[in-house]
């Protein structure tokens, strides 16, 4: 067994408690509340990259599931319950709906139509929350929302909620992970290299492409409670169909098609964003060199270059089993 290959074996099976490990060491330097926004926006890219990654989706519209978690969770807090659970299972049910409801049009396209098509049900969805929905939505005045203490389960404590949402972390990525390491990741990795042949085969590609778009808006969604938790209110920034290059620019950084790389790209886009923007007033075109950067020299994306570096550092360096 090559020696880089053991290394790479090895952080595969500690991954959980170095994530865990990671975001607690940055708490001294980024600080509680950003570190949660980090974590929140790091779910999000997950999301989106089990379309654009894993499935070969492009998605130009995937702030609309954001939003529309974000929205479910503030409403249902409002005129249901300030159960934070049920708020949370109200805005990943309205995920899902979303994505039933959506899936069987959006997944019968593919290439620039799909994320295209996507692009104008985000529209279609900031329309609804500021103009025609208003009156319930609060328009672009936003809605304030937050979920009441549930005995030691308070969000409104920073220390709960950096807990939590930690722990939301870990678990999308936990299930992500065991989702593409079985034969249903393999299949979409089919689906994505060559659709034609994975139906040729006797799979229903129609059906496990809407299965996929489903799960990725609900991840979307869950990202969205989150953010509304962690805020305590929404505005239509949650659903600005303007806002879908930041998931993108995050998935290329770090990497598509690798969860690993997402963690890097969430982490380096949110950092970049928050940190330079303050010492520099045009950064989203410091972002866009580095973009461009990244596809011409290193389209695998950071996360790819690691993989490469190690894997050939390991090469003719046979280790005993």
């Amino acid at each position: 067994m090559f020696k880089g290959e053991k290394n790479m074996a090895r952080l595969r099976r500690l991954d959980f408690l170095l994530i865990a490990l990671i975001y607690i060491a940055f708490l001294p330097v980024i600080g509680k509340l950003k570190l949660i926004d980090f974590m929140i926006f790091t779910i999000f890219v997950l999301s989106f990259n089990l379309l654009y990654g894993f499935m070969g989706r492009l998605s130009f519209g995937h702030m609309l599931y954001l939003g529309i978690g974000s929205y479910a969770a503030a409403l249902s807090s409002v005129y249901l319950s300030t159960n934070p659970l049920i708020i949370i299972l109200c805005a990943i049910t309205a995920g899902l709906l979303v994505g039933v409801i959506l899936g069987p049009v959006v997944s019968r396209t593919r290439g620039a139509c799909f994320a295209l098509i996507n692009m104008a049900f985000n529209q279609v969805g900031y329309f609804l929350v500021v103009s025609a929905c208003a009156g319930i939505t609060g328009g672009e005045d936003g809605l304030a929302a937050q979920a009441a203490p549930l005995g030691f389960f308070n969000l409104q404590d920073s220390n709960i909620m950096f807990g939590f949402t930690l722990f939301c972390l870990i678990f999308v990525f936990f299930v992500m992970k065991k989702l593409i390491a079985s034969p249903y990741g393999v299949l979409l990795k089919g689906i994505k290299e060559n659709e034609n042949r994975v139906r040729f085969l006797g799979y229903n590609t129609y059906f496990f492409k809407c299965l996929t778009f489903c799960i990725s808006t609900m991840i979307a969604a869950l990202a969205g409670a989150l953010w509304m938790f962690n805020f305590s209110y929404v505005t239509p920034s949650f659903i600005d169909p303007g806002r879908n290059v930041e998931v993108v620019f995050a998935a290329l950084i770090g990497g598509p098609g690798s969860l690993y790389g997402v963690l890097i790209g969430g982490g380096i886009y949110m950092a970049i964003s928050n940190y330079l923007a303050s010492y520099i007033t045009r950064w989203e075109m410091f972002l866009g060199i580095i973009l461009l950067i990244l596809v011409f020299r290193f389209p695998k994306g950071l996360w790819g270059v690691l993989a490469d570096k190690f894997g050939k550092a390991g090469k003719g360096q046979v280790v005993e089993k």
